[in-house]
């Protein structure tokens, strides 16, 4: 039997502590979240429907989306043993330089609308972190501003090519003279996609009010003010900023473009130099053929063309054709420092974060940017430890199983169980 005994007030408080009380609320809520889905939840409740519907949607029934998302999911991880992790490096070099973990910013438009400090949270955020930003062309903070907001870390400029090419011409320029070391000339944006939650949001620059957006607004009064009492939104290339998201790209974009067009802005260029929206092996192989320093490989996070191939997918086989010519870069999915972890070990050299680092600044502004990366990094980092590699060169294809549930042709084109 056991004696029990009726415990004294002193003992009690031995045997607990309670926990410190935490009087500010943001605070509370970024130690509170735990993941990336939990930023993302949290930047459901504070942000207006139709400002992170924009964010968190895609093209048409959204399957590419799913698709890219399902695909790190369906992944098994083989650990090795009995290896000294007890300091793992994260760090790697990218592009000429170096980034203290293997994931960046990825460039992200309309930003402003999202939580108003923007791009310059991002920006702070990975020269804080050592890792790079990439500003869009449709950014909402000058070229300027965010060298300012980074004068020290790695900046890097997503270009597209519009139709006034005096535009696009200048915008190299602006970043040329601003430091930027890299430059994203985009290819898979000749127009704008289906982006339905939108079209029923009635999302618009600006936005446009409407009883339903009123209704939505009323729990939200913080983004309000924060959207009316700070400055005016500036576009880095856009002069004309009234209608909807499509509407702007479809004025803005050139579907004309071509290698040309590349080849012309290349030379304009003198830092280095990527293509981004890369999604078939023929095409990594030409332009690894060309030259350029890296192929980033997206689907755009399937914002563009639905049932677009997924870049995870893609990789392994990119990675084994060309994976010595040219640096490799893997966006689209990302939502946890394992799909990191297990991108680099199929061939990436390294990894973009765009919707994960969204969910962070409506969540909390740069302390929320700062805690999306904080949480990756310490994802990525416990991740290799528990692979039991010390370096980001130890992880290889071993490491990784790609499991799939969807059907596929073999090369007599058969159907292939999954």
């Amino acid at each position: 039997m056991v004696k029990r005994q009726i415990p004294r007030p002193a003992e009690i408080l031995d045997l607990m502590s309670f926990k410190k009380l935490d009087l500010d609320p943001k605070h509370r809520r970024l130690a509170a979240a735990l993941t990336v889905e939990d930023l993302r939840r949290i930047a459901a409740r504070r942000t207006p429907a139709a400002a992170f519907d924009y964010t968190d949607g895609a093209a048409e029934d959204e399957i590419s989306m799913a698709r890219s998302l399902q695909a790190f999911e369906d992944i098994e991880f083989h650990p090795s043993i009995l290896h000294d992790v007890s300091e793992v490096n994260t760090s790697t070099q990218i592009l000429g330089g170096s980034s203290a973990q293997p994931f960046g910013i990825a460039p992200t438009g309309f930003t402003r609308l999202m939580q108003t400090e923007g791009e310059v949270a991002g920006a702070s955020a990975a020269g804080a972190a050592g890792i790079p930003f990439t500003l869009s062309t449709l950014g909402t903070t000058s070229i300027e501003d965010v060298r300012a907001a980074n004068p020290h870390g790695r900046n890097w400029f997503q270009l597209y090519v519009m139709n006034e090419r005096e535009t696009s011409y200048g915008l190299v320029e602006r970043a040329a003279q601003a430091g930027f070391d890299t430059l994203f000339f985009t290819v898979d944006t000749p127009v704008a996609g289906a982006r339905l939650r939108d079209t029923r949001n009635g999302f618009s620059i600006p936005p446009q009010l409407s009883l339903g957006t009123v209704l939505n607004a009323i729990p939200r009064p913080w983004w309000w003010w924060d959207f009316l009492t700070t400055a005016k939104l500036e576009f880095a290339s856009l002069s004309a900023t009234g209608g909807t998201v499509g509407e702007l790209l479809n004025s803005a974009m050139d579907p004309s473009i071509d290698f040309e067009d590349l080849a012309e802005i290349r030379a304009m260029w003198p830092g280095k130099f990527a293509v981004k929206g890369v999604q078939t092996l023929e095409d990594a192989k030409k332009l690894a053929d060309l030259g350029v320093d890296s192929i980033v490989l997206s689907n755009h996070g399937g914002r563009q063309l639905d049932r677009a191939p997924v870049p995870f997918q893609l990789l392994p086989q990119v990675a084994r054709e060309i994976g010595q010519d040219v640096e490799i870069i893997l966006d689209t999915g990302i939502r946890s420092g394992a799909d990191i972890v297990a991108s680099i070990a199929l061939g990436a050299d390294f990894t973009l974060i765009g919707r994960a680092y969204l969910y962070g600044l409506m969540a909390g502004g740069r302390e929320g940017v700062d805690r999306t990366i904080e949480i990756l990094s310490d994802q990525v980092e416990r991740t290799m430890k528990l692979l039991q590699v010390p370096t980001l060169a130890d992880l290889t294809p071993e490491h990784v199983t790609q499991l799939s549930r969807y059907s596929r042709l073999d090369q007599e084109g058969s159907p292939r169980l999954p």
